[in-house]
């Protein structure tokens, strides 16, 4: 099994895990969406992600809870796909998908220590803050690149393509 392979875990595998870094003493920290297509937007937020601690968790919405999220033309990546990209990238140690709308049963079975979201969201809005908050973890809304979505490319190569 290489190296990529081992970074995409069930969650109770994750969970496991997260026994012996709560024991080692390692900040957890989480972040989640869907990495259809990735971008520089996206590496640089991962990156981001993974300086607030020692272990970077993404959990990556399902292609289903894709669909439901964003239509029913997305994703343009199913998750294995998706999942083998993310796991490439050094800033990522493991990722766990989930098939539900938001990622609320992870966070609160993981219980990282910082919750990463994009400061576009209003700390309000951020599933998962509140949870996190009262076990005493942070919240760190990181600044996005802007121009720089999935939606907004899948525009341009549209129009690219007439």
């Amino acid at each position: 099994m290489t190296a990529r392979k081992t970074k995409y875990l069930a969650l109770a595998a994750l969970v496991r895990k997260r026994a012996g870094w709560k024991r080692a003493k390692k900040t957890v920290v989480f972040t989640n969406g869907i990495f259809d297509l990735l971008h520089r937007g996206h590496v640089e937020y991962l990156a981001k992600a993974k300086e607030q601690g020692d272990i970077l968790i993404v959990g990556l919405n399902s292609d289903a809870s894709t669909r439901r999220l964003k239509g029913p033309t997305r994703p343009l990546n199913k998750l294995t796909d998706r999942a083998a990209v993310l796991a490439a990238l050094e800033a990522v140690d493991y990722i766990v998908s989930f098939g539900q709308d938001t990622p609320l049963r992870l966070i609160t079975a993981i219980k990282p220590d910082i919750l990463v979201k994009g400061a576009q969201y209003k700390k309000s809005e951020i599933v998962g803050a509140a949870e996190v908050e009262s076990w005493g973890g942070k919240v760190v809304r990181a600044k996005m690149r802007q121009g720089l979505s999935t939606t907004e490319l899948i525009r341009k190569i549209i129009k690219a393509a007439q």
